[in-house]
């Protein structure tokens, strides 16, 4: 099958090349005033029949530009346009391959203050750190969603996955009108909202509003994008309908209304499935049925949606999902949004582990089996209210409350044995916990500008409350042979009562030194968290056959508080294309545990030290810029890694804290670079981390010949990690319909940890390379292909000699194609290969991984018949092996296994003067 993909690719290809004319088009824009060279134009041809945009660029520091493309047109109309001058226009005759226009003055637009009619819009504006695109000037498919059109923006990246990067960073908010459209899922904005709707695509530096409201600067690290609607397109509404069923009783139903009326939006959604899916994304046949959203073959690409794991690797998931979401403009000053989800879920797994424990003088085997039940219930609410007082102050309040309730039923058991396979330990367990959980949090703060160089004073205040009531009842058994045999039964019911209380206050003022340029920024945080832990344990009286019976031992009532205040004080400069700032705190903590049960415990300890950063980020062109930050940051041990309070609720492995731990710290530098050409279609993306760590708390443990382990903690000097990914990528245009794109990838990587094993310290060093290739094929309306092959090779050494070398690759290989022929078909194969030499016998050590969807669209494109097969091989797996310094493990669970499923979906959309229909591309299983 592969080889017919191959052939299908390279026949188009073929067919593609050869069919239109090249031309390169290059000049210089001036200014006719002062006869200075003009950065950042946009410079575009447009056919001259129909004013389609064909390619555009943006002139660099010295005014030059270069255009270069295919076209079948003899003719074709330049176009310069920047801000405050008059829009340039040109008839430029393809009569030779290379043109060389020269100097092109611009004149300054007198009337550009006033409202004048500009009858062509440039494609693109650069305005400040805002990338602004004309919708209008990019052509998509006339059904087109936003995903469709942000594929065809220059230096705009969307996955299969639908995650999006905008020169090679991530881009973490969608806004439309400069609000949250649903939640913080991105694909349901960005698969539900048509392009005939929109009218501008904005891109910017992601800020949070108080930042935005002041112009403070971002990071830089993420970008947003905000969808501007049409007045006229901002009315009415628009959804979904969807339901299918299949073989082996699999399901799924999802649906969306949304009510659009200028500043008022409503949104509700809902949504059901038993096939590993959180049960309300909607990308039609790619991810409403889209079965196993990332299948972890070897464990990779699992995720969790509120605290419960979806995919393939993690047993099977029925869930269910409902969602409102309001949001509304009340008056000219205040801005008011809300949301409520529901999410319920039940789970069942069951798995299987066989792990390799290594010692410097020794080595044992542990064989695990575990089978677990859970279900879980959760509401959450959020509410943001935005008052803008005047152009000057800002108020912003964000209370929020989460409540769920989850059981869990486990019955587990486990054996240990000698390298002579003699059985040393073993143990049982099975037991059933409810839970129940609170938590209520409330962020508010106030924000007064000054003048207008930039001045500021911003006051916050912060605060949550949680609570978790736990009911678990246990039943295990450990039986300990060697040279002192014990058996260890517990029948058991613990009362547990979790209460915590963060209060953050602080003041932030920011004085301008040189105008807007250089700025300087005092800063005070007061940060109070008070923990409270109660757990009673009762053993069961045979007796009175009842749990009445305290146990002291496996008991716990203490009291933990931090308390810190940190004073800063930040040093900012900003001018055109550099951005640099500088930040110092002093950080004041005092950390205290009560213990009520055990009063020797009691611990007081005080922690003073100093936090540094900075960074710096120059833009050498709106194509390029480079970036490089230092961090240093403090770490304070955990209230369980100070006490030294013997837990021994695992009679096979006690763990008491160290109250002597040292802070511990940590020294990172970061330095990425990015260059993106829109003309040549290239990209290069590059960034190098390290994280260097002094005083770490690691887990010290020492194992005695019956295998019982004892645990504690020690600071440890020397750790560090160093990884990068470089990234290139081309795209070329083999005409207005197909296109064909190179990613090649490379990540290095090099980590060095010092830890103990059985009480001896040692150093292990981890060193590994994943490259990754990736080629795209699209031919408009017709055919994409996407091939990807990724591997990953990691060695592990040792600085104990009797250590053995670790050596572990794995290979990925994924084949993605869509049709679209005949019309109103869409036929998709996602194929996925999986390999692991490595893997432990009798685990599967390799897998072809199958799904197919046939669509058919009918009803003028807004209904949609879908056939979805899962796993047609039958091949899924999720056998992954876990190499470390101190044990190499193989395991597998449940996974989903294979389906077929038959359903419908119908969108209706009454903004503007058209509604949504069928979306193309590709989802990953």
């Amino acid at each position: 099958m592969k080889h017919v993909f191959l052939l299908l690719m390279c026949t188009c290809t073929f067919f593609a090349f050869g069919q239109s004319k090249s031309f390169k088009i290059s000049g210089k824009t001036f200014s006719e005033t002062d006869n200075l060279p003009l950065e950042s134009a946009t410079v575009y041809l447009e056919r001259v029949e129909d004013s389609t945009l064909l390619t555009y660029t943006i002139s660099d520091k010295n005014g030059d530009f270069i255009l270069e493309g295919k076209t079948y047109d003899k003719k074709l109309n330049l176009l310069i346009s920047y801000v405050g001058y008059k829009i340039l226009k040109r008839e430029i005759v393809l009569n030779k391959e290379e043109i060389a226009l020269g100097k092109l003055n611009m004149a300054i637009d007198n009337n550009a203050l006033d409202e004048v009619i500009i009858k062509s819009t440039p494609p693109i504006r650069v305005k400040k750190d805002t990338l602004e695109f004309n919708v209008k000037s990019f052509k998509t498919k006339k059904d087109a969603s936003v995903e469709d059109l942000l594929k065809q923006l220059p230096g705009v990246e969307v996955d299969t996955d639908g995650r999006i990067k905008v020169n090679g960073k991530e881009v973490n908010q969608i806004l439309v009108n400069g609000k949250p459209f649903f939640g913080n899922d991105p694909t349901i904005t960005t698969k539900n909202l048509t392009k005939d709707i929109i009218e501008k695509v904005q891109i910017t530096d992601t800020k949070s509003k108080e930042d935005a409201f002041v112009g403070k600067e971002s990071d830089g690290e993420n970008k947003t994008i905000n969808l501007t609607i049409k007045k006229e397109n901002n009315k009415g509404v628009f959804g979904r309908l969807a339901a299918g069923g299949g073989t082996d009783k699999r399901y799924e139903f999802a649906g969306m209304f949304n009510y659009f009326n200028n500043d008022k939006r409503i949104s509700v959604l809902s949504g059901g499935n038993n096939i590993n899916s959180p049960g309300f994304s909607f990308g039609e046949i790619r991810k409403m049925f889209g079965g196993g959203n990332n299948i972890a073959v070897y464990g990779n690409g699992n995720f969790v949606v509120d605290g419960r794991s979806f995919g393939g690797g993690q047993g099977i998931t029925t869930s269910r999902t409902s969602g409102l979401n309001y949001a509304d403009k009340i008056g000219e000053e205040t801005d008011v949004s809300g949301s409520y989800f529901y999410s319920g879920s039940e789970s069942e797994n069951e798995s299987s582990t066989q792990r390799e424990n290594i010692l410097p003088d020794r080595r044992y085997f542990t064989d695990s089996n575990s089978s677990s039940s859970n279900s879980t219930d959760s509401h959450r609410t959020n509410t943001e209210f935005e008052f803008k007082i005047d152009s000057t102050l800002y108020i912003n309040v964000r209370p929020s409350f989460n409540f769920s309730k989850s059981k869990n039923i486990l019955s587990s058991d486990e054996a240990s044995r000698d390298m002579d396979q003699v059985l040393i330990n073993e143990s049982k367990r099975s037991s059933y916990v409810e839970n129940t959980a609170k938590n209520f949090s409330n962020d508010f703060s106030i924000t007064k500008r000054f003048g207008n160089k930039g001045s500021f004073l911003r006051l916050f205040f912060n605060n949550q409350n949680n609570m978790t009531e736990t009911d678990d009842f246990l039943d295990s058994e450990a039986n300990i042979y060697g040279t002192t045999p014990n058996n260890i039964i517990r029948k058991q019911f613990t009362d547990g009562e979790n209460q915590s209380s963060d209060v953050s206050t602080g003041i932030t003022y920011r004085q301008p030194i040189m105008g807007k340029e250089l700025s300087l920024d005092f800063n005070y945080r007061y940060n109070r968290n008070k923990q409270k832990n109660i757990r009673n344990t009762f053993d069961f009286d045979d007796t009175e056959q009842d749990y009445n019976a305290f146990n002291k031992d496996l008991s716990t009532n203490f009291k933990y508080i931090d308390d810190n205040s940190i004073y800063g004080i930040e040093l900012s400069y900003r001018k055109d294309k550099l951005f640099a700032n500088f930040e110092a705190d002093y950080v004041d903590r005092t950390l205290e545990n009560q213990d009520f049960l055990r009063p020797e415990l009691n611990i007081k300890r005080g922690f003073n030290n100093v936090q540094l950063s900075s960074r710096i980020r120059y833009r050498f062109s709106p194509k390029a810029s480079f970036g490089i930050g230092y961090r240093m940051r403090n770490t304070v041990p955990s209230l369980s890694q100070l006490q030294s309070f013997e837990d021994v609720s695992d009679p096979l492995n006690t763990v008491v804290g160290n109250p002597n731990l040292k802070v511990g710290n940590s020294h990172n530098i970061n330095v990425n670079f990015n260059a993106f050409d829109f003309t040549k279609g290239t990209g290069f993306y590059g960034f190098l981390r390290s994280d260097f760590r002094n005083n770490q708390v690691v887990r010290k443990s020492t194992i005695d010949d019956n295998l019982i382990r004892k645990t504690t903690y020690e600071n440890v000097n020397g750790n560090y990690n160093l990884n990068g990914y470089i990234t290139y990528s081309k795209k070329v245009k083999i005409d207005s319909l197909k296109t064909v794109s190179f990613n090649i990838g490379f990540g290095p990587g090099l980590n060095r940890s010092v830890n103990f094993n059985n009480d001896v310290k040692y150093a292990s060093i981890r060193k590994s390379i994943t490259p990754s290739v990736m080629v795209t094929f699209s031919w408009k309306d017709v055919l994409e292909f996407y091939p990807r092959y990724r591997m990953a090779f990691t060695r592990n050494t040792f600085s104990i000699n009797n250590f053995e070398k670790q050596e572990f690759t794995s290979h990925t290989l994924d084949l993605n194609l869509a049709t679209f022929l005949p019309k109103h078909f869409e036929w998709q194969n996602n194929i996925s290969f999986n390999y692991n030499p490595n893997i432990a016998d009798g685990f599967q050590k390799s897998a072809w991984f199958w799904n197919a969807t046939l669509g058919y669209s009918f009803l003028k494109d807004k209904a949609m018949l879908t056939l979805k097969a899962y796993d047609i091989l039958n091949q899924n797996t999720n056998a992954s092996r876990i190499a470390t310094e101190n044990y190499i493990q193989d395991s597998q669970s449940t996974v989903l296994q294979q389906y077929f499923m038959l359903s419908f979906s119908w969108k209706f959309n009454s903004l503007g003067s058209k509604g949504e229909v069928r979306e193309r591309g590709f989802h990953r299983f």
